[in-house]
């Protein structure tokens, strides 16, 4: 009910994901008048579908403290708890971000060793993808966060990717070691320094990211969101670009029906709604976070993200490594040990 462009996308993406995806099955949470219309649309959708009713949800305006006031009677509340009762294996959402988070916080709960869960993004690549972490969820972090961001991160990249040693690299202003901020630099030097389950390449910059240096990049939220935004401005800048210089003469358009084959590929590759959603790392539970703004492939995206990670069991993953490197004793505040053996994917 949350996304800018109401439910319709929800289930229009959902019945794309239906073909992609046969195995899929789907509880909705929403307004039944609006919601199941829409349905009826799909017949071989609306028998996978079940649809829960509530005509209360959360806005894009509303603060993450105004949601939880409104609380258990909202389409994301029912449709966290019902990942949190075992109902769902994951949730889905394309509302209101700080309050799926804050939500989901209180639901799920962080894994024990966890102090702050990171949105992930998989990010396209010269390389192929990588994941980029935190997105949006940490604005300020110190270095334990940033370490333990670092082996959420590796997880998902040996879950999504089959890597047993992910490359992972820190954001950062440059390479050299006496540059960044002292929580950059100091996780940085755990990360050199620890025994992880990983391959640490060190400082990366802006431009390593679309290089596809390393499998996995790690910065704080703030940082994360605005490269996340300004790399698909950027991506619809060109497409804008290209689409006038096509139009600008009929040699320009002779030119382009030659070359479709080529300009459809790169189209493709840089549309964002292909690798739509970003998944909150470090709860008890999976949530994927579709883009509010996005239409029904990006949503269709979203969901096959949330059905990749089922299948690769993200959770119990993540949660094996932050054990294996923290341990039990303290789940408020764990100290970082080294590693003393490898962790089998």
């Amino acid at each position: 009910m949350g996304a800018d462009a109401g439910p319709k996308i929800v289930v229009d993406g959902a019945e794309i994901t239906r073909v992609r995806c046969p195995d899929v099955r789907y509880l909705m949470y929403g307004d039944r008048a609006l919601v199941e219309p829409l349905l009826a649309a799909y017949p071989d959708l609306q028998a996978i579908t079940e649809v829960r009713h509530t005509d209360k949800f959360i806005t894009m305006e509303d603060k993450p403290a105004q949601a939880i006031r409104k609380g258990r009677d909202t389409s994301m509340w029912h449709a966290i708890s019902a990942v949190q009762q075992g109902e769902a294996d994951v949730v889905v959402s394309a509302g209101n971000t700080g309050a799926l988070m804050a939500m989901a916080k209180i639901q799920l709960r962080t894994m024990r060793g966890v102090d702050r869960p990171a949105i992930a993004a998989l990010w396209p690549t010269e390389r192929g993808e990588s994941v980029v972490l935190d997105v949006g969820a940490n604005v300020d972090c110190d270095e334990r966060q940033l370490v333990t961001f670092a082996i959420m991160g590796e997880a998902f990249a040996r879950a999504v990717f089959g890597l047993q040693r992910p490359l992972v690299g820190v954001l950062n202003i440059g390479t050299e070691e006496v540059k960044g901020n002292e929580a950059v630099k100091a996780a940085a030097q755990i990360l050199q320094d620890a025994d992880l389950p990983i391959k640490f390449y060190g400082f990366v910059e802006g431009d390593d990211i679309g290089a596809g240096t390393v499998d996995v990049v790690v910065t704080d939220g703030f940082t994360g969101n605005v490269a996340l935004k300004t790399a698909e401005g950027t991506a619809r800048l060109i497409s804008h670009y290209l689409s006038t210089a096509i139009r600008r003469s009929l040699f320009a358009r002779i030119g382009y029906l030659l070359a479709s084959g080529a300009f459809n590929v790169l189209r493709t590759k840089m549309d964002p709604r292909s690798v739509n959603g970003g998944v909150f790392l470090g709860l008890n539970g999976l949530v994927v976070k579709s883009h509010g703004g996005t239409d029904e492939m990006g949503m269709a995206s979203a969901v096959e993200l949330a059905h990749n990670m089922i299948s690769h069991d993200l959770v119990e993953k993540i949660e094996q490594d932050v054990q294996h490197i923290y341990g039990t004793e303290d789940a408020e505040v764990p100290e970082l040990r080294p590693a003393n053996k490898e962790v089998s994917a």
